[in-house]
């Protein structure tokens, strides 16, 4: 799977002021991370971070990833990003070390 065959699966829109970016456009979804990026299965790791009030699910696969962020509803907020956006709100949130 990869950044390419995500973004044309479901609609994306650029987060503001975030190159590299995207949410998924309908908001809050009951797609599971694992839906949207198949390929990561077994990859995929959850984290409780004082960054963000939410558990935060990151997929990594070839030419970016995606941060999902699990609602106390079970819905998620996901992310996509490429390599570079991937990488630096992962430094932003603590999860990958400058």
């Amino acid at each position: 799977m990869t950044f390419d065959e995500i973004i044309s699966r479901w609609p994306w829109r650029p987060i503001p002021n975030c190159p590299g970016r995207f949410v998924l456009s309908s908001g809050r979804s009951a797609l599971l991370p694992s839906e949207i990026a198949p390929a990561a299965v077994g990859v995929i790791t959850e984290y409780v971070i004082p960054a963000t009030p939410d558990p935060v699910v990151v997929a990594e696969f070839e030419e970016g990833g995606l941060i999902s962020y699990r609602k106390p509803d079970g819905s998620f907020i996901h992310t996509l990003n490429t390599s570079e956006g991937l990488d630096r709100k992962l430094r932003q949130l603590g999860i990958r070390m400058p």
